[in-house]
């Protein structure tokens, strides 16, 4: 990906942030970024390619993320608690990026959006489903609750206090509460 095209991801993202997916047109990106509209289009064909762009980055960190813990020697809980401090730095290093990730709005209009934001979070629950098992194998883990709904509780609970951040305003620390919630997650699946 070129500067300028990571200019532009950039740019849509904080849009997308302070005015909504309304506001993420063309003609407010190139005033964001002080080019023509034209110099857009010469990077991305559309706002959905530029949408697709945005969570194709995502999904990379994610994937770097992933094959990073995977291979460490550490126990499966450490490693959960690995992957929630990795987003949490991503959310708190760009506030923004919780707008775009998080938004219902923006994906559930396009297919291929839809498609984008499922795969990616097919891969988050297959990475967190194989740290568990390791877990429920290495008795760490509880085994009497299936690895899948373990991994919708502890996706799910990510989501929400990510959330719940993001509409406070970024009131509150973000890795301060992360840690908070993954000790009652690990209380609540430890064996």
């Amino acid at each position: 990906m070129t500067q300028r095209q990571n200019e532009i991801i950039n740019a849509a993202i904080q849009l997308i942030a302070e005015k909504g997916i309304q506001g993420l047109t063309i003609k407010n990106l190139s005033k964001a970024i002080k080019v023509t509209e034209p110099a857009i289009y010469r990077h991305f064909e559309s706002k959905t390619s530029i949408l697709v762009a945005i969570l194709e980055n995502f999904k990379n960190f994610t994937a770097t993320i992933s094959s990073e813990i995977l291979s460490r020697d550490e126990s499966a809980l450490d490693k959960i608690f690995m992957i929630y401090r990795a987003y949490y730095n991503k959310f708190t290093e760009t506030p923004s990026l919780v707008s775009v990730i998080f938004s219902d709005e923006i994906f559930k209009n396009d297919k291929n959006l839809s498609k984008k934001i499922a795969s990616l979070l097919s891969a988050n629950e297959e990475m967190f489903c194989s740290i568990i098992k390791e877990g429920q194998k290495a008795k760490e883990i509880r085994n009497d609750i299936d690895n899948k709904q373990i991994a919708l509780i502890i996706m799910g609970a990510m989501r929400l206090l990510v959330k719940k951040w993001e509409t406070s305003a970024y009131a509150f620390d973000l890795k301060k509460e992360g840690k908070k919630l993954f000790n009652a997650i690990k209380a609540i699946i430890q064996k």
